[in-house]
């Protein structure tokens, strides 16, 4: 799901990064989506599964999940008419959260977080935010943002108490999900490398033409696409959280020369890298 910030292209919009709260019945998308918040999903009824991060993620009615949006991800089967509480965190506010370093990390690398217990009234809640956020005063619309961050520090907590267990999706059936989320694990797991659409198709043992068409059938967008935008997640994540050299930063999320980075992060964002650190660390 994608919030306002993202423009007709796909692009991050650098201003504003706000909190946000809507509802809608939720579909499946027909491309991959992304932008910079952190996404809280909460369903009144059904489920619906995520291709994310290289695997499929199954979102149940009552559970709050939660992942970083920056990483592309798209919704590839969702049950009819399943109404879905959609929160969008900023992530200079989810940095300033009072959470364990580990798990913040573990998010911004691409952890899926599940509620590991349905929470009595979580239901409920999720209608009251949005109804609060769209007709209440700056005071309702605050207690919303401070309840919001509440569950969040919660989940996070639970989910450490329950051991991490995987909720596992149900396989989805077809040749075209089962090349995508091989191709998307190893890019996963190799973005560092300089890689091509013909080494990423090697390693996942199917010829690049059949990689690319399986792609844009599920995601919407090209491998190599979709490996720019990981790659743009990962220095994003380098970015907000570490000091780290902005050329240390290009060079070990795989972009090969600064030029390059600073061209294909202000595209995507419209910032430069050091103006996106500057706007993290004044917001957080």
């Amino acid at each position: 799901m994608h919030a306002e910030e993202i423009d007709p292209e796909g692009k991050w919009l650098a201003s504003p990064r706000n909190f946000l709260v809507e509802e809608h019945v939720a579909d499946t998308m027909t491309s991959a989506h992304w932008h910079d918040h952190i996404e809280i999903n909460l369903l009144s009824e059904g489920s619906m599964t995520y291709l994310f991060n290289g695997k499929q993620e199954h979102v149940e009615a009552g559970r709050l999940v939660l992942f970083w949006a920056a990483i592309p991800h798209q919704t590839v089967f969702v049950t009819p008419k399943s109404p879905l509480v959609c929160v969008y965190l900023p992530l200079p506010d989810f940095l300033a959260m009072p959470i364990e370093a580990a798990a913040r990390q573990s998010i911004l690398q691409g952890a899926f977080l599940h509620e590991p217990n349905p929470a009595d009234g979580v239901s409920s809640s999720g209608i009251r935010w949005v109804r609060e956020w769209s007709n209440g005063d700056q005071a309702r619309r605050q207690l919303v943002i401070d309840e919001v961050a509440l569950r969040v520090r919660r989940l996070i907590l639970d989910h450490a108490d329950s051991g991490n267990t995987r909720r596992e999706a149900t396989a989805l059936a077809g040749p075209g999900i089962r090349y995508t989320q091989a191709l998307t694990e190893i890019i996963s797991e190799r973005y560092r490398e300089p890689l091509t659409l013909t080494a990423i198709a090697k390693l996942a043992r199917v010829h690049p033409t059949t990689a690319n068409r399986a792609f844009r059938d599920i995601l919407g967008i090209s491998v190599m696409d979709y490996l720019t935008r990981f790659r743009l997640s990962r220095a994003m994540q380098r970015l907000a959280e570490t000091d780290d050299p902005i050329l240390e930063i290009a060079l070990d999320c795989g972009f090969g020369s600064p030029a390059r980075f600073y061209a294909i992060f202000k595209h995507h964002t419209r910032d430069t890298p050091r103006q996106f650190r500057m706007t993290m660390r004044l917001r957080s």
